[in-house]
């Protein structure tokens, strides 16, 4: 039994095959094209991320994950929250949507000890229009001044974790797919997991 992570975010896709390790054949929606974009009308990841699994779920046979994520920064009053992918737009890019988030942090004069924020995500596991479970990993941290950094994507550069001084795009890989809030949403999954792919 294969598990479907209902995204066409490669990254993602990869982040989640790293943090499960061996066990499980990862796969994403790039080899289904006829599944087309379904639309995040949710008002909480935890409603976003159910909405995704379920619309897949009923597609394909498979165990299929869904993961609905972004970054909540408190003096921007929780935002971008679940608007995180459409921050500066559609078709942003991830320089687009951290330069707009550092220009509002800006007009609202977020000095140092006012940048605090986090990573929130949730994850709906579903089978064939069904959802079997859903957690939720968060990683608290804050905003750094300027992007920093080479690895990860979408906030990565901008976003320092507690106890560092890196940014999670300045962090090894291994490490940061330890301590990131997808990697805290899965590991309360993993058994359960398992034992679903069996079971389905």
């Amino acid at each position: 039994m294969q598990l479907i992570v209902a995204t066409r975010n490669t990254h993602k896709t990869r982040e989640i095959e790293q943090i499960l390790g061996s066990g499980l054949a990862v796969r994403d929606l790039t080899a289904h094209p006829e599944i087309s974009e379904i639309t995040e009308s949710g008002m909480s990841f935890e409603e976003n991320a159910k909405l995704k699994a379920i619309a897949v779920s009923k597609k394909l046979p498979d165990l299929v994950i869904a993961d609905d994520s972004g970054l909540e920064v408190e003096a921007l009053g929780g935002a971008p929250g679940i608007h995180s992918a459409r921050y500066a737009g559609a078709n942003a890019s991830d320089k687009e949507k951290i330069a707009k988030l550092l220009r509002q942090l800006a007009k609202v004069d977020a000095k140092s000890d006012r940048r605090r924020a986090r990573f929130r995500c949730v994850l709906a596991v579903a089978h064939d229009g069904q959802i079997l479970a859903t957690v939720e990993g968060v990683a608290e941290g804050k905003i750094a001044e300027r992007p920093r950094g080479l690895h990860g994507f979408g906030y990565d550069p901008i976003f320092i974790p507690d106890g560092f001084e890196e940014t999670f795009a300045e962090l090894p890989e291994e490490l940061k797919n330890n301590i990131s809030h997808r990697a805290k949403a899965i590991r309360k999954l993993q058994a359960q997991l398992l034992a679903l792919c069996r079971e389905v």
